[in-house]
């Protein structure tokens, strides 16, 4: 695992989506030596690269940390299995793929509640454009040449062609682009992938570049079970290093500038609490000494619930009956092995729409995720009959769960309770939401495929049925955010600063999705790239300060 050399510049907890950004900016300077430390394994699995492959990395121990919920009372008492990327690459080699930025309207929220320009939607772009590789070429919002590819999907179906009609019938604009501030509107996603494969963060950012640096050194399967804090001769307390176990020695390493926890919204509020970071109480609980009382390190957890409402449709294709054959099986594979097209290459979900639950709310605050596919959830098997998936979720949850460690063991899952639909606001939400369904479905467009609602059921009506009916049937889209946010100085429960670093402990910060103060209004990986980006700025301008 290590050499006899343990001393570095920085240290960088965790090689996924932020992980491998930062070691791309980072090692840039070749006077700096970077350790990259990595829980998972390399991202050599076949199925990470195919992009259907979704579907064998999400429950397996490969490529997933394996964690689940607790009972959910708003899920009326369910269990979710809570997938994240336990290999290089973390989530951005096992996710969906989509392209999401979210709303201008996030990060100007994200600037009041930091009291910081920086994060301001004008002031954010930038960092997106950096880094970004769009398949139409630069323009004012996008950017060409970086290494975060963003392309067109490789394939349709008629069946959400008509549901995007459909849509439209029902009052929601086309959009080609969901990415320039506002994304109401029905489209095709666009997704991070390249010739029909999937695009990871550590094809993007780490091969060839980092490792062909000799300042840049990678561990995997290498666990980080503490980080060091030392007190200064004034007093001060410092990050200096953290503790790595490699299943067979525990060897620390030190970091001269700074340590960058970059393990996600799940991870990361877990190794602070580990290190004595966090709720004084919970760490006394557990026997575990306290470093810095920071009540706020594992709570704030967000996360989009999606509603999967299914329709059985007649006379039109879909995935459940192309791929229930070993010859509609061996037509996909073909189709892909030769034209990098088809099912195999889709991502989970293919069209999106952005609109509002009520025609009163005054900004789209709900997404759909359509797919021409059904099942219970994401691993079981499709439904033997055709249908789509017409998923919907409250982009701006109001209900807030936590992240809590349950011992004092490194190897210990910690328990997530999202605590969803827990407020009057997201249960009504819910509710209208599956109205805005039910009307999307009823316009002409989709009406020669006579859809059947098989989920809920046209039989509930009310709002407390509907919003019960949504615990039944929701599930999450995999976006955590929250547990260690930034925030003003005056806030008690803010985990960083407006730069993210870790409030009382120098040389420290969180980069990642748990660093967002409020979840973004989609998909969250690439706004951590981002947010990423920025971080390497920041990181790079303290260190010349520092020295």
């Amino acid at each position: 695992m290590a050499d006899n050399n343990t001393d570095f510049e920085y240290v960088i907890i965790g090689g996924g989506t932020a992980g491998c950004l930062l070691a791309n900016r980072l090692t840039a300077d070749s006077q700096k030596r970077v350790l990259l430390i990595e829980a998972g394994r390399r991202d050599d699995y076949h199925w990470i690269h195919i992009p259907v492959g979704y579907l064998y990395c999400i429950g397996n121990p490969r490529t997933d940390w394996l964690y689940n919920t607790e009972p959910d009372a708003g899920l009326n008492g369910r269990q979710l299995r809570y997938p994240r990327g336990k290999t290089l690459g973390g989530c951005s080699s096992i996710n969906g793929m989509i392209y999401m930025r979210g709303q201008a309207r996030d990060y100007d929220q994200w600037a009041r509640l930091t009291g910081d320009a920086n994060w301001t939607w004008d002031n954010c772009l930038p960092y997106f454009r950096k880094h970004e590789d769009y398949y139409k070429g630069a323009d004012a919002m996008h950017g060409a040449g970086g290494e975060w590819r963003v392309e067109k999907q490789r394939l349709r179906w008629d069946v959400l062609d008509a549901f995007a009609l459909a849509a439209q019938e029902a009052g929601i604009p086309h959009s080609e682009d969901f990415n320039r501030g506002s994304n109401e509107g029905v489209g095709y996603f666009q997704v991070n992938q390249k010739d029909g494969w999937r695009w990871n963060t550590a094809k993007a950012f780490l091969r060839p570049t980092c490792y062909g640096r000799p300042n840049f050194e990678m561990w995997t399967s290498a666990h980080v079970t503490k980080l060091v804090v030392e007190r200064q001769p004034d007093g001060s307390l410092r990050c200096t290093g953290a503790q790595v176990w490699d299943g067979t020695a525990m060897v620390t390493v030190r970091a001269a500038h700074e340590v960058l926890l970059c393990a996600g919204s799940i991870g990361s509020p877990q190794l602070l609490q580990l290190s004595g970071i966090g709720p004084a109480a919970l760490l006394q609980e557990h026997g575990i000494g306290v470093v810095q009382d920071l009540p706020g390190v594992g709570a704030n957890l967000q996360d989009h619930l999606q509603i999967r409402a299914v329709y059985k449709v007649d006379g039109v294709a879909t995935l459940n009956t192309m791929a229930n054959t070993w010859l509609g099986k061996m037509k996909i594979g073909l189709e892909y092995a030769l034209k990098r097209s088809g099912p195999m290459s889709m991502a989970p979900s293919q069209l999106g729409a952005f609109t509002r639950s009520t025609p009163d709310m005054p900004y789209p605050n709900i997404e759909y995720h359509v797919q021409p596919l059904s099942l219970d959830a994401f691993g079981e098997p499709l439904h033997g009959f055709n249908a789509f998936t017409a998923s919907v979720c409250n982009l701006n949850p109001t209900s807030r769960g936590t992240v809590r460690i349950t011992s004092a063991r490194f190897e210990d899952a910690p328990a997530i309770a999202p605590n969803y639909l827990s407020t009057p606001e997201d249960r009504k939400v819910a509710a209208d939401s599956l109205r805005v369904t039910r009307r999307i479905v009823a316009q002409p467009a989709l009406g020669r495929y006579k859809p059947v609602e098989w989920k809920p059921g046209v039989q509930f009506e009310s709002d407390e049925d509907l919003a019960r009916l949504a615990g039944d049937i929701a599930t999450t889209i995999f976006h955590p955010v929250g547990t260690t946010r930034m925030g003003a100085d005056d806030d008690p429960m803010a985990v960083l600063d407006s730069q993210m670093r870790v409030r009382g402990i120098a040389g420290l910060r969180v980069v990642d999705a748990g660093a967002m103060p409020t979840i973004t209004s989609g998909n969250t990986n690439s706004p951590t790239l981002m947010m990423a980006e920025k971080a390497a700025e920041w990181v790079v301008s303290a260190t010349r300060n520092r020295v």
